[in-house]
């Protein structure tokens, strides 16, 4: 049973930064998508970084929504099974809960409805 778990969130002040942290299990990695999501209250989840790992060569794509490029980096550790979300720079627009997931086919990177697991999610909260 595939698990995926977030850690790493809390508050922070605008300006600051947060780095995610997304534990998977139960599965090992092949070539797949994982991405990270949040949603804010009253608003609908948002695809906004995601990783294509190549897993019979060493190169990854990354993804970005314009929300937070420039701001945001995805990152993967293969031997740990875990994806990193380095978040600088934060806004209070930022403030969500923010979740992993992961997919194994290609494209549709932001779209929820494409993705087959999900973590719990972390609340990231950023305060002006």
């Amino acid at each position: 049973q595939v698990q995926l778990v977030e850690s790493g969130g809390g508050s922070v002040q605008a300006g600051g930064s947060l780095t995610l942290t997304c534990a998977a299990s139960g599965f090992t990695y092949t070539t797949r998508c994982m991405a990270w999501f949040r949603q804010a209250p009253g608003k609908e989840r948002e695809g906004i970084a995601a990783i294509y790992i190549y897993y019979a060569g060493p190169n990854t794509s990354t993804y970005y929504a314009d929300s937070v490029k420039g701001r945001f980096t995805i990152s993967e550790d293969r031997a740990k099974n875990t994806v990193y979300l380095q978040m600088s720079t934060l806004k209070p627009e930022d403030t969500g809960m923010y979740y992993c997931a992961t997919k194994r086919s290609w494209g549709d990177f932001y779209t929820a409805s494409a993705y087959n697991d999900w973590g719990q999610g972390t609340q990231v909260t950023v305060s002006s």
